[in-house]
């Protein structure tokens, strides 16, 4: 069986989702779709509007046919390595091939930016350098690096200012670090941008722009044009169980907590905390009256909106320098759900996989699987005091089947 992989989030699944899905498997005639999928916590450092079991759910009923979980380590990390964790990933569980929306939607330019910057490696790395020491961002470094080389070397490139641009360059990057045994293909975004609100007059929005849209109404109608009618069901059932969707401003209590329980000297041994700004965390937690209120107060030209989500998420979570940084490459592949289609697949490849396949943790002892685990008890203690019943753990909970 051939299968094609994904790398998603699906925070909600929406009707943009459900085309990628479907063009995935048309485009490269694949026998199953494989979705990588984060956890609790996201790549842009922030907790996930419903668990990773209801957005698996929402996967399976949607043309997914096998939902693996991208672990915390990777979900929560800079876009390269986030791409480098799913895609090795993906290429252990078989897939030949991957595909991944993009801005652009020709794989060409992005075949193109890798080899400039690869075969300016020196050049690029030596402009990043210089240009973090006038004190801007690092994802501004990146960029302004990558311009003054298509300066010197004219050519058709990729625009990495547009997001799944970016992420579709660290695939490719990835992809390549493997030796060029999963294929990639790209697919147009349709509809709208990353960070667009939703627009009443199409059936296609953005994830940002649907939990925009829930977080403001705090009804699901608004959004029920944008997303399958699977996805409605899983948000409705949620909403009726759980009371509220997770967000930093439901987290916000238990963060602030958090944060104000520490020294300064030890918010420095949690993940990407660094330059003095433990501090700053401190200082504004204290007086700080909501989530949006504190992050308006820290964040800078230095200290972006989803750095600064990082760094709290792992301060959140627990999860210091040391844990982040002694894992390279995913070490297992974790089974959230699977269709019949899905579990034929599984059954005939087991034995080529490359990495142990886990479908129940309690009998498992495995590090990096001990902070997915981690992860899941702080998303249960976020929604605690708001939530009409307990979010289902990590040792409880046996992978979905969509029969």
């Amino acid at each position: 069986m051939k299968a094609v992989g994904v790398v998603v989030e699906y925070n909600p699944f929406h009707n943009g989702h459900a085309y990628h899905a479907q063009q995935a498997k048309k485009l490269t005639e694949a026998d199953v779709v494989i979705a990588v999928m984060s956890g609790q916590f996201l790549q842009r450092g922030e907790p996930a509007l419903v668990d990773k079991w209801t957005r698996t759910k929402m996967a399976l009923a949607n043309g997914i046919d096998i939902v693996i979980e991208l672990p915390y380590i990777f979900s929560t990390a800079h876009a390269k390595q986030f791409a480098y964790g799913a895609i090795s990933l993906l290429h252990a569980i078989g897939c030949q091939t991957f595909a991944f929306g993009s801005e652009d939607g020709r794989l060409q330019p992005f075949l193109n930016s890798y080899a400039l910057i690869e075969s300016n490696r020196g050049l690029y790395d030596a402009l990043i350098k210089e240009l973090i020491a006038t004190g801007i961002s690092y994802p501004k470094a990146l960029q302004e690096a990558y311009t003054a080389l298509q300066q010197q070397f004219p050519g058709t490139y990729i625009d990495l200012a547009k997001p799944n641009n970016i992420l579709g360059f660290h695939y490719i990057e990835a992809a390549n670090s493997l030796n060029n045994t999963i294929q990639p293909v790209t697919i147009t975004r349709i509809g709208a941008g990353y960070h667009d609100i939703i627009n009443e007059q199409s059936e296609i929005a953005s994830a940002t722009g649907i939990r925009q849209a829930l977080f403001q109404q705090q009804v699901l109608q608004g959004v029920e044009q944008f997303i399958p009618l699977p996805t409605y069901k899983l948000l409705e059932e949620w909403q009726q169980t759980h009371n509220i969707f997770a967000s930093w401003n439901t987290f916000w209590p238990l963060l602030r907590f958090t944060i104000l329980r520490y020294t300064p000297e030890q918010l420095t041994a949690f993940a990407d905390v660094s330059e003095g700004i433990e501090y700053a965390l401190i200082k504004h937690a204290k007086n700080a009256t909501s989530f949006n209120d504190f992050m308006n107060k820290i964040k800078s030209k230095r200290y972006t909106w989803t750095r600064l989500q990082r760094i709290l998420t792992h301060i959140y979570t627990g999860i210091t320098k040391a844990q982040l940084h002694a894992y390279s490459e995913p070490s297992y592949i974790r089974l959230l759900g699977m269709t019949e289609n899905g579990q034929r697949y599984l059954s005939a490849h087991k034995k080529q996989m490359t990495l142990p396949l886990i479908s129940r943790v309690a009998a498992i002892q495995n590090e990096m699987l001990e902070l997915d685990i981690r992860a899941t008890l702080t998303y249960q203690q976020g929604l605690q005091f708001h939530a009409k019943q307990s979010i289902n753990d990590d040792y409880n909970t046996p992978p979905i089947r969509e029969l």
